[in-house]
């Protein structure tokens, strides 16, 4: 296995590692407002303030390896990161936006106590989570799918282009799967009344989540070269995907979120590998002619810096490894929806 194979396939770990840790911060984001519904305007502010502690320690952790796959994509595969920016540049600002939003909100959220004030930052914690589940959603859905790229290695569409039918089912479908992974999170996190509608809401969206996840499935027959490319069969890692869809939905019922969440987080993990095992060799399929796709050969860096890279992810992957582990273990516990404890 030549260093341009390994690349390919560590850059494709970073994605699932961000999409399964962000994925359910996403989905937090998105729920602060739904869970925090009460008749006392005092206990409305307490249950969004629990929520968002819930993610506190992880979410700007979690985002690192989003920084991460970005950085290790611009480095080993400079090509691939200048045609893929330069064509998504439009949406990539706005999820950038997004997430500085976001972040902000979280920072600044406590820093006044006007419930303008609060009701604004909880507005962008919302925003700032579904914006960019959607748009990487939709961006997963194009990569997968092609995009027009000309011989010199230059995206040759417009935005618009972007935002055909598959990428967008795509987008939607990585929006209910994390609001389903983040209902169960909070499941989880919780105690009390908000664990109880948490678990309620997760029950609900799985029915959602899984009739999009398999019009994705058939879709990606039509819209992707995976006939091709894996054959009629997707092959297991396909088939574990679905079935941990509908393992999920097994334990709801039975009401043990914890594997649940384990099997949202295998379904996330899988219909990535799908995604990048669809491009592969490619990094960018062109939608006008097969022999203009960039693959790990033609858009990589060289040799020599992709040896470099190597020996440096294998000193501090482990160690950032260890370090987000610990972090998790440290902050395990569940939050109750009291003032004593909350960190404003």
């Amino acid at each position: 296995m030549d260093l341009n194979i390994v690349w390919f396939i560590l850059i494709a770990i970073l994605y699932i590692g961000f999409f399964v840790l962000e994925g359910f911060d996403f989905g937090v984001g998105m729920l602060v407002r739904v869970l925090s519904k009460d008749k006392d305007p005092q206990m409305v502010d307490l249950k969004r303030r629990t929520i968002i502690n819930t993610i506190g320690p992880h979410w700007d952790g979690n985002e690192v390896w989003l920084l991460t796959a970005g950085g290790a994509t611009f480095a080993a595969f400079p090509h691939w990161y200048a045609t893929m920016f330069s064509g998504f540049y439009l949406a990539f600002f706005v999820l950038l936006i997004a997430l500085i939003l976001r972040g902000v909100a979280f920072e600044f959220r406590s820093k006044d106590e006007n419930p303008r004030w609060r009701n604004f930052w909880d507005w962008s914690i919302f925003w700032g989570s579904l914006l960019p589940a959607l748009l990487l959603g939709v961006a997963f859905g194009n990569l997968a799918a092609g995009v027009p790229v000309d011989q010199n290695m230059q995206y040759a569409g417009t935005f618009f282009d972007l935002l055909n039918p598959y990428a967008l089912l795509a987008g939607i479908t990585l929006v209910a799967g994390c609001l389903l992974y983040g209902a169960i999170f909070l499941s989880l996190k919780t105690t009390g009344e908000l664990s109880e509608k948490a678990s309620v809401i997760a029950r609900r969206l799985w029915p959602v989540t899984l009739v999009l996840m398999l019009v994705l499935m058939g879709s990606t027959y039509y819209a992707t070269d995976i006939l091709s490319k894996l054959g009629v069969n997707p092959g297991a890692v396909r088939i574990a995907g679905l079935a941990a869809i509908l393992l999920a939905g097994y334990f709801l019922r039975k009401g043990r979120q914890g594997w649940a969440f384990i099997m949202v987080a295998a379904t996330i993990a899988t219909t990535i590998i799908t995604s990048f095992m669809i491009m592969f060799p490619r990094v960018m399929i062109s939608s006008l002619n097969s022999d203009w796709s960039l693959t790990i050969y033609n858009a990589s860096s060289s040799p020599y810096t992709l040896k470099v890279m190597t020996i440096v992810a294998l000193i501090f992957v482990p160690v950032v490894l260890v370090y987000q582990g610990w972090s998790y273990w440290i902050f395990r516990k569940r939050l109750e929806t009291k003032l004593e404890g909350l960190t404003y």
